[in-house]
């Protein structure tokens, strides 16, 4: 392969990492927002619609996979200034040497 389709490759999977983790995230988060306001209803919705509360599920759901996110950032974040880092073998990320 020649140095310009390495550096297509490479290209590639900064940018698909950049809008999982840069815009993934905030979209989740006004998602769940939006099914929040489905799962009111009323004066939330413009329609007036009647509460869904599957709404509410959903929005819960999103919200508990932006926080856990945020949260394996800021672990990736602590271990690298402990001379660690974050594997992904398992089910579960682990913290582990370098």
């Amino acid at each position: 392969m020649s140095t310009l389709g390495f550096a297509l490759e490479g290209a590639w999977k900064v940018l698909a990492a950049g809008l999982i983790l840069g815009a993934g995230l905030p979209v989740l988060f006004a998602l769940g927002i939006r099914a929040l306001a489905w799962g009111a209803g009323g004066a939330a919705e413009v329609s007036h619609a009647r509460p869904q509360p599957i709404g509410k599920v959903v929005a819960y759901a999103l919200f508990a996979i932006v926080v856990l996110g945020v949260l394996l950032g800021i672990t990736f974040i602590v271990a690298s200034g402990f001379g660690k880092t974050i594997s992904f073998d398992h089910l579960y990320p682990v913290i582990v040497d370098k």
